[in-house]
């Protein structure tokens, strides 16, 4: 009798949660390409930011180039697994004009700088504390991976840690656009 109590509830629940999802126009997605946002097919605002490792970073297509954005911060679980892995296929692959850019989010300096030294990331990585980036991007957890095209169109957003076949996919999607 206790199963099949605990079988009726995980059934409630998980109608309950599609049910309150499309009431509220959102999308249930477990690392899916599919648009997480109203973004999605819009232009979004530059950003400049200060670099992990000094300088300034500016949104790349301010000055024409597509971009990858890969959030992530260095507390978060799934980024730990994620980010050597992108950062393996990114040392190997060339990505021509489009821009890779880290972008880490709310997470102090020096836990960052440590985790961006020990994942290997050799792309330029901006330093996000506020959420000022993510806020423009409308996302609500991390990690998430933003692909905007040169004119600063977001083409595609993925969330959860991304593969390594849908990095590629994505980038790929940027260079036909």
């Amino acid at each position: 009798m206790m199963m099949l109590s605990l079988g009726i509830g995980t059934v409630v629940a998980v109608a309950l949660i599609a049910v309150v999802s499309v009431l509220t126009g959102g999308r249930v997605t477990n690392g899916s390409t599919e648009p997480t946002n109203q973004l999605v097919g819009k232009h979004v605002a530059s950003f400049s930011l200060s670099g992990l490792n000094g300088g300034t970073i500016v949104a790349p297509w301010k000055s024409g180039h597509a971009a990858v954005l890969i959030f992530f911060a260095s507390w978060c679980g799934p980024c730990k697994a994620e980010m050597p892995k992108v950062a393996s296929y990114l040392r190997h692959h060339n990505e021509g004009s489009i821009d890779v850019v880290g972008m880490d989010s709310r997470d102090s300096r020096g836990p960052a700088l440590a985790f961006v030294k020990s994942s290997g990331v050799s792309f330029p990585v901006a330093f996000d504390p506020n959420l000022t980036v993510a806020t423009i991007f409308n996302l609500a957890a991390i990690p998430d991976t933003a692909f905007v095209n040169a004119d600063g169109v977001v083409t595609q957003i993925y969330s959860g840690a991304i593969p390594a076949s849908q990095l590629a996919k994505g980038i790929a999607a940027l260079r036909a656009s």
